[in-house]
């Protein structure tokens, strides 16, 4: 994707201050999503990018993850699993606590979700601390998928989840750096 096709997509992504708490920064896809040109470019830079990997399945984190992956899965014609909240999966399940900028949660995927040997993309909107995004490399382990990619609209370096993640591969659209 080229620069200004790229500074075209951070004008469509709202920063909201202090939320969810004082001294967050939200950048909030939403305003991206709802521009029928916006994400149709986000959709198809993704498709460009995974066409060729050797991928089974397409995970995505709740919730901003699911919007992502179902669209990338449609046009990849992969398998979608969601990866989600506590309370959410109906059947058995596997667990993972993580940590974020404002606090804990835990994740959750079915533990028939991915067989062994099986190759995810992993998807979701933000890459931050990159704990949501680490806590789902667990979980698919756990299950021994292999993770062959993950995959985000927004990245905030400053913030070092490309760090936690140093063993795989990760790609960002955009990227804001001391902003």
């Amino acid at each position: 994707m080229d620069k200004t096709t790229k500074k075209m997509i951070k004008s469509k992504i709202r920063s909201i201050p202090d939320f969810p708490i004082k001294g967050i920064m939200f950048r909030d896809i939403t305003t991206l999503l709802k521009d029928a040109e916006g994400y149709k470019i986000i959709i198809d830079d993704l498709v460009e990018k995974y066409k060729e990997v050797d991928i089974d399945i397409i995970a995505g984190i709740e919730s901003r993850g699911f919007i992502i992956g179902g669209a990338l899965s449609y046009k990849l014609n992969l398998p979608f699993v969601p990866i989600r909240k506590p309370g959410k999966l109906p059947g058995k399940y596997v667990s993972q606590e993580y940590s974020l900028e404002y606090g804990t949660n835990i994740l959750q995927i079915h533990s028939d979700a991915i067989k062994s040997g099986q190759k995810i993309l992993l998807i979701d909107d933000l890459l931050a601390t990159g704990g949501s995004a680490k806590a789902s490399v667990n979980l698919i382990e756990k299950l021994k998928g292999v993770v062959k990619g993950i995959a985000f609209i927004i990245e905030l370096p400053d913030l070092g989840g490309r760090k936690v993640l140093n063993n795989y591969n990760v790609y960002s659209t955009v990227k804001y750096s001391g902003e």
